[in-house]
């Protein structure tokens, strides 16, 4: 087996960050996260919405206020940040290579939490040097296109 690298996340911390992505997502959005809306954009029940809230709340990542909604720590809004700039990223990267939007999305839920720090910093490198590059990005999308 090989050995954990730094930063890979374990499925629970993974759905930690899905859940403080979602509601930095909502407030962002409607000014507000409350479970019904949660629960609605992780396709989950509000009960398990509710019951991993009051958990995030009991590890000071969110406040969580029955019938009013959930708000987000200074410690949960740096990591939601941190995963909504790991999505961002890996989106960008794979947008410029004709691959759909449902595919990007499906990949980018599984690498965003299991990349590590040094491999996502080459790839937003690589990004901006390929946006700053159109010549040389205009060749790979030949490569990628081309039949194998």
């Amino acid at each position: 087996m090989p050995p954990r690298v730094e930063n890979q996340r374990s499925s629970e911390s993974a759905a930690v960050e899905d859940y403080l992505e979602q509601i930095s997502h909502l407030i962002e959005e409607k000014g507000y996260a409350r479970v019904v809306d949660i629960a609605d954009k992780l396709g989950i029940s509000q009960a398990s919405v509710t019951n991993m809230i009051r958990r995030l709340d009991a590890n000071g990542l969110v406040i969580y206020e029955k019938y009013r909604g959930t708000i987000l720590t200074d410690t949960g809004r740096r990591i939601a940040h941190a995963v909504r700039q790991r999505h961002e990223i890996l989106t960008r990267l794979l947008e410029h290579f004709g691959i759909d939007a449902a595919t990007i999305y499906a990949d980018v839920e599984g690498m965003e939490h299991h990349i590590s720090r040094p491999t996502l910093r080459v790839l937003e490198i690589l990004t901006e040097e390929l946006e700053e590059n159109p010549e040389l990005l205009h060749r790979l999308q030949r490569k990628v296109a081309a039949p194998e």
